[in-house]
C-alpha cells in the first residue's frame, strides 16, 4: 500500500481547509503550528522534513488543541529539545500520551506502521516499553469513549480512502473519503465539548 504525502495533504486540506481554515504543509527540520496572519489567510499544521509519521503526529495535535490554543503559535507551549532532564522528559511523556494514541489511531487506519517517540536522544534513560504501554492504553480509550470530533473526521477519511476494513484493502476514491469524513464532522462537532 502507497502512502504519499500529497494524498494525506489532499484529505487533509479537504476536510479542514473549508471548515476550520486550516492546511496542511510540508515543513524543514522541525514541526510547527502557526495560525492565520496578513500574509497567510489560513493556519498551518507544518510537518517535519516530509515525513508521513510527522504529518500524522502534527495532526493529531492539532485535532486535540481547542480553539483558543489553535490561535496560539504552536498551541502556546515551548518545545524543549533532546536532552532533556528525567522530570522534563516525564512531563513532555505526559503531555505526549494523548497526541500519540490519536497518531496510532491515524495509523491504523491508513495501514501505516506506527511506533512511539519518546524523542529523546539525552543521557536521561527513558522507559520506552512503559510509554507505548500508556500510549496504547489511551488509545483504547480513545477507541471506547469517542474521538475529538475532528480526529474522528480525520481518521474516517483516512480509514475510506485506504479501503482499511474493506476486502483486499480497495481503498476509495479522495472524494469519497472526503464525503465520509465531512459527514462525520458535522455529526460529531459539538462546541461546548470542545478544550480550551
Amino acid at each position: 500500500m502507497s502512502h504519499r504525502l500529497e494524498d494525506v495533504i489532499a484529505l487533509f486540506d479537504g476536510l479542514f481547509l473549508p471548515a476550520c481554515n486550516t492546511r496542511l504543509v510540508r515543513g524543514g527540520d522541525e514541526p510547527l503550528y502557526l495560525p492565520a496572519d496578513a500574509e497567510t489567510p489560513w493556519h498551518r499544521v507544518i510537518f517535519a522534513r516530509g515525513f508521513y509519521a510527522s504529518a500524522l503526529h502534527e495532526i493529531s495535535h492539532w485535532c486535540i488543541a481547542g480553539a483558543r490554543r489553535r490561535k496560539l503559535e504552536d498551541y502556546g507551549y515551548w518545545y524543549l529539545p533532546d536532552g532533556r532532564d528525567a522530570d522534563q522528559q516525564r512531563d513532555f511523556e505526559a503531555v505526549e500520551v494523548a497526541p500519540q494514541a490519536l497518531e496510532s489511531l491515524f495509523a491504523a487506519a491508513c495501514g501505516h506502521r506506527f511506533q512511539v517517540s519518546v524523542d529523546n536522544l539525552g543521557e536521561v534513560e527513558v522507559d520506552r516499553e512503559g510509554f507505548a504501554e500508556r500510549v496504547a492504553a489511551r488509545a483504547a480509550r480513545y477507541e471506547r469513549e469517542g474521538l475529538p470530533a475532528r480526529a474522528e473526521a480525520f481518521r474516517t477519511a483516512l480509514a475510506v480512502f485506504y479501503g482499511q476494513g474493506r476486502e483486499r484493502g480497495e481503498g476509495a476514491p479522495l472524494e469519497a473519503a472526503l464525503v465520509a469524513g465531512r459527514a462525520c464532522l458535522e455529526r460529531r462537532e459539538a462546541p461546548a465539548a470542545e478544550p480550551a
